[in-house]
């Protein structure tokens, strides 16, 4: 699966593509959800207002029909005879008197079922006002006024006007118009997501060429995205002048760790030699005397061992660190460590093998170092009289060596960090054992310096397993 696909797949919440479609997606839902609600509320407005002047000019013209069939016949008859004139199917008329009853009502009111005139009834006793009512599965439109006729007071008035073809007309429209609404906004959320995320490709592009920059390549980076906007080039030289002065920097700790240690290094040589030279003349020196020698002797040690591992590292760094590459029986090299360790411990050290010979391409002095560091550390964080184990194996075309031992065990967030430069697991213990932070940093740097790999697994109070992986 490619990258683009993943992006679709994958997206990460918190990213400025997300935030920018959600926040344009937001804006434009809130505009035309606005419009739509605006226009549904003015299409409304004129459907009510159409009718409502419908109705008033017949309330207008009610009282001037009735005075005049009232000069033709009773005033009731006459009243009766207005209101069935100007009543159809669509339009219902009804007057009531001031005991709320009804004194008239337009024929077509008895075609409607009784549930539906119960309902207008009962509208009629409430303060009406002027919009639509939906009664039973038909809408109205209803409204009231008193009736007057040459000054006297007749009743009140109720005009409905029935409009439930208008207004399904108009609920139709209405979701159409929240149809096409939903659908522009959707259309317009894919078009803004595809744009913003074409507009965003060169960030990405920057960022992946960033991430796929080594040390080595720092002197060398040359950032530059094509087609991008001003913004992202004006980024991309920035960055490319960060990662020269990066490389300027690390140019100049590299040379400033070799320097001092190669320097420190020859008079730290020679006083180690003169201490021991004392100490073999022993017989000579108070017990304090002695005492203070072999500790000074044995820190200006550690202390050369320290320098020669940053001399190494910085080697490796600036590409120095040269291999003797050559096929070496890996259980002699292995047997060889072991009696080497056992003249400094009188730790139990063991080896198992099933295989032999097992033939690996090492450099013998650098893989005798790693093998000595990793036993040494070994010896180091177990307890003492608990053993430690080398296994050899081969698989196919790979020679694996085994370092383990039954000690105190690595934490699990520190497993991936061991292996890191001056890096401790816990600084007490590191400092109570004399250790400097470099050594397991120095075997992956040899290992991988030999197209190999190391890796460790370790449980807390079992003890860890360091694996190392070389071509035969």
């Amino acid at each position: 699966m490619n990258q683009s696909k993943k992006t679709w797949i994958y997206l990460d919440p918190f990213s400025l593509q997300l935030r920018i479609t959600v926040g344009i997606a937001t804006f434009s839902a809130l505009i035309l959800g606005s419009l739509a609600a605006w226009t549904r509320w003015k299409m409304q407005q004129f459907l009510i207002d159409s009718h409502k002047q419908n109705i008033e000019q017949i309330a207008q013209r009610l009282p001037h029909d009735v005075q005049i069939y009232s000069e033709m016949m009773q005033p009731e008859t006459g009243l009766q005879k207005a209101i069935n004139n100007l009543g159809n199917t669509k339009i219902l008329l009804w007057v009531k008197n001031d005991d709320d009853k009804i004194l008239v009502k337009s024929i077509t009111l008895d075609l409607l079922s009784d549930s539906t005139v119960t309902q207008l009834m009962s509208l009629s006793n409430m303060q009406i006002k002027a919009q639509i009512y939906k009664v039973n599965q038909s809408y109205f439109v209803l409204s009231s006024g008193s009736l007057q006729v040459q000054g006297k007071l007749l009743g009140k008035l109720f005009v409905a006007q029935d409009i439930t073809r208008e207004q399904t007309m108009f609920v139709a429209m209405v979701q159409s118009l929240n149809i096409a609404s939903i659908s522009a906004i959707i259309v317009m959320i894919a078009i803004m997501t595809f744009y913003i995320r074409r507009s965003l490709q060169p960030l990405r592009q920057l960022s992946q060429m960033t991430s796929a920059i080594s040390i080595k390549d720092l002197g060398q980076a040359q950032l530059y995205v094509d087609n991008a906007p001003s913004e992202v080039k004006e980024l991309a030289q920035t960055l490319t002048m960060l990662l020269s002065r990066l490389w300027q920097s690390w140019e100049q700790e590299r040379e400033f760790v070799s320097n001092v240690s190669h320097e420190l290094r020859t008079p730290l040589t020679i006083v180690h030699g003169y201490l021991q030279s004392v100490l073999r003349r022993q017989n000579n020196l108070t017990e304090t005397q002695q005492e203070a020698l072999e500790t000074a002797a044995s820190e200006t040690e550690r202390t050369i061992r320290l320098l020669q591992d940053l001399l190494d590292l910085a080697r490796a760094d600036s590409g120095y660190l040269h291999f003797q590459m050559k096929s070496y029986v890996l259980n002699d090299l292995v047997e060889e460590v072991v009696i080497m360790a056992q003249k400094y411990s009188d730790r139990l050290i063991t080896i198992e093998s099933k295989i032999y010979p097992i033939e690996v391409k090492a450099d013998y002095s650098r893989l005798k170092q790693v093998l000595l560091n990793l036993v040494d550390n070994a010896i180091k964080y177990s307890e003492a009289g608990t053993p430690v184990s080398i296994k050899l194996n081969q698989v196919h075309e790979k020679a694996i060596i085994k370092v383990s031992d039954r000690g105190y065990g690595i934490p699990l967030q520190h497993q991936t960090r061991i292996f890191e430069r001056f890096y401790r697991v816990e600084q007490s213990r590191s400092q109570s054992t004399g250790g400097s932070g470099l050594g397991l940093s120095i075997v992956k740097t040899l290992v991988e310096g030999m197209g190999g790999n190391v890796s460790v697994q370790s449980k807390l109070g079992e003890g860890s397993e360091f694996t190392i992986t070389l071509l035969t």
